[in-house]
């Protein structure tokens, strides 16, 4: 998932991390379900959350959405048939009371929960779930995430066309409670997986809408109002797990003024600032949590024309300044996978610019004669233009390479990098699910998420061996995929990116600093009070 909110010159003093995003989509007010409003119990303070982030609003088609704010809310509107455990991130039952696995590890048989529903009471059943998978694997539909489902057999001939009929795809819902998934190889990360938003279920009502602007949805909350700049999110009555539900009512407030979002905090309007803040202005500094995340900040080299040949890319690679273009970066990375236990240690690519001309002659453009002006496209962020200029002066002066940096604003970045009239690009990627697979496989021939181009047969067959180990073995051949994407210059890894958030957790309980920087509102809750500092509070 692409990470949304940008980050301001004081919030730099914690970490620098550059091109990190927010994609607006129109929104439009909404009603409360018919009857809900005589049912609900008077609003208070203890019960309900105001949470900022940035942005202007949200899609809220989770099949059509990728970023990370997105998948924020998605933890209040939807569940699939597991979710993320909120403080170690492991996957808990959630749309799925118990499951089967087959003997050869292959098949994996669900049992939907008989008391799941939708916010507005029609039942929860296992087509619902088929249906939006096929509907998320339909090619003209491109959904983002349609390439995580490959590893269920018949996914990606689906996906890419091959086959046009839905029982060739290993999805079947027997009955109205049992839903059986076929995977092309044993997969003991596939629970982590099913975490995720784009496995969720889709009322039948909104499969053939365009209108997501009032979902009917299956999670603790559902869509009160959708108004400019806001999100009204209520208590879901129906939904199963309704008793283990603290706050009744969840306002978001799309804001990309940081001084704004400071001033709510500092009001106590909101208890949670998950976008851009002034650190200088924060009146109560005891919100602020930074913790490691399982993010990478990377620039990409998109394999069109002459940089198709990876001798070229390389020589890009080599020709860079990297000490200087990682200096300003708190937590500097050479790799694009953050490490993680049992993963094996590779090498980064080392400035070499000797070997880079070398290597751009043997491709056969010596001193960068014969290629074409080189495109670098870049966010308005004044770290995206340290970094481009950098970028240019190496591949002008040293290979002779033409280049021309190409500034686009924050709303229009990342529709921008679908585009082909650029060379060089950058993101900031969080992962989906603790486990190299989701970081790799964006950079496959054929994945949606795939803005580069990449298309290089030693990396494909690299990612199918991997789908047919386990443990080790698998972690060992993932590395040997990403020290390719490395090695052949692909991606350009600049720093690791850290979680900034303003949260008060003595006061707010269920909110824990993870890897992921997910945080399920299903278990917030408010604790003891705790007035601001400096606020006199009496009690009658």
């Amino acid at each position: 998932m692409k990470k949304t909110s940008k980050l301001t010159a004081a919030a730099a003093l914690f970490f620098a991390a550059a091109g990190i995003f927010a994609e607006p989509t129109p929104g439009q007010k909404l009603f409360e379900k018919p009857g809900y409003a005589e049912t609900r119990p008077e609003p208070s303070s203890r019960t309900e959350l105001t949470a900022v982030f940035s942005g202007t609003e949200a899609e809220l088609d989770f099949r059509k959405s990728y970023l990370a704010s997105e998948a924020q809310i998605f933890t209040a509107l939807y569940e699939g048939l597991f979710s993320y455990n909120p403080l170690t991130l492991e996957p808990v039952p959630a749309a799925a009371s118990s499951w089967r696995l087959s003997e050869d590890k292959k098949v994996w048989t669900f049992t939907i929960r008989a008391n799941a529903k939708y916010w507005n009471g029609d039942p929860l059943e296992a087509e619902d779930f088929r249906a939006a998978w096929l509907d998320t694997l339909d090619p003209a539909k491109n959904s983002p995430y349609s390439s995580l489902y490959d590893i269920i057999s018949g996914a990606r001939e689906f996906r890419l066309g091959l086959t046009r009929n839905p029982a060739e795809v290993g999805i079947n819902a027997p009955d109205s409670r049992t839903l059986v998934v076929t995977l092309n190889a044993p997969a003991s990360f596939f629970p982590s997986m099913l975490c995720h938003h784009s496995f969720s279920p889709v009322h039948p009502s909104m499969a053939n809408i365009e209108n997501w602007s009032a979902p009917v949805s299956n999670g603790p909350f559902f869509v009160s109002e959708n108004g400019t700049g806001y999100l009204t999110l209520l208590k879901n009555r129906n939904y199963w797990d309704a008793g283990s539900v603290a706050l009744e009512k969840i306002t978001i407030r799309f804001v990309d003024d940081d001084d704004e979002s400071t001033a709510m905090w500092n009001s106590g309007e909101a208890r949670w600032l998950a976008g851009g803040v002034n650190l200088e202005t924060l009146t109560d500094r005891s919100g602020i949590v930074v913790n490691p995340m399982f993010a990478t900040h990377y620039y990409y080299i998109r394999s069109e024309g002459p940089f198709s040949d990876h001798r070229v890319r390389r020589a890009l690679v080599l020709a860079l300044p990297w000490d200087e273009i990682r200096e300003n970066h708190f937590l500097p990375a050479k790799t694009l996978v953050y490490p993680i236990p049992g993963y094996p240690e590779l090498k980064g690519v080392e400035t070499n610019v000797e070997e880079a001309q070398d290597l751009l002659a043997e491709a056969g453009f010596p001193k960068g004669i014969g290629l074409p002006e080189l495109v670098i496209r870049i966010t308005p962020a004044e770290e995206a233009d340290r970094i481009g200029k950098l970028m240019a002066a190496a591949w002008m002066g040293k290979l002779g390479i033409p280049v021309k940096l190409d500034v686009v604003p924050y709303s229009r970045y990342f529709a921008a990098l679908k585009g082909k009239d650029y060379n060089v690009g950058s993101s900031t990627w969080i992962g989906d699910f603790a486990d190299p697979y989701t970081f790799l496989q964006m950079w496959r021939k054929d994945s949606n998420l795939n803005d580069s181009g990449y298309n290089d047969g030693d990396f494909e067959t690299l990612m199918e061996k991997s789908m047919t180990e386990e443990g080790d073995k698998r972690f060992e051949i993932l590395g040997e995929a990403e020290q390719m994407l490395l090695d052949r210059g692909t991606v350009l890894p600049i720093s690791y990116t850290p979680a900034l958030n303003i949260v008060d957790t003595d006061e707010l309980d269920g909110w824990f600093p993870n890897a992921l920087d997910i945080h399920p509102f299903k278990y917030f809750s408010f604790k003891a009070f705790k007035p601001l500092p400096g606020v006199a509070v009496v009690r009658e």
